[in-house]
């Protein structure tokens, strides 16, 4: 699943693929201006109501799946590990 800056950005780039501003989904969703800034910026911490809302309105649709955990990959340790003196 994404973070919340990723999914901002994913629902900003469905909105500007619709050619609309935040102001006209705003008046379009009655969600405050604001917040859809705050969505888009992934700052946003409100209800999942609002998010669905938003999403609704971009054409897009929140789905949850199960957490996969990644270990890092070898150059990932190496860099938390390199001495500051390299």
């Amino acid at each position: 699943m994404s973070n919340r800056q990723q999914l901002g950005q994913k629902i900003r780039d469905a909105r500007k693929q619709l050619g609309k501003t935040q102001k006209q989904l705003a008046e379009q969703t009655h969600i405050n201006k604001s917040t859809l800034s705050l969505i888009e910026n992934g700052h946003f911490t409100g209800s999942l109501d609002i998010y669905e809302r938003y999403l609704d309105a971009v054409g897009l649709t929140l789905e949850v799946s199960a957490k996969r955990h990644q270990l890092p990959s070898w150059e990932e340790i190496d860099d938390l590990f390199r001495e500051e003196d390299e």
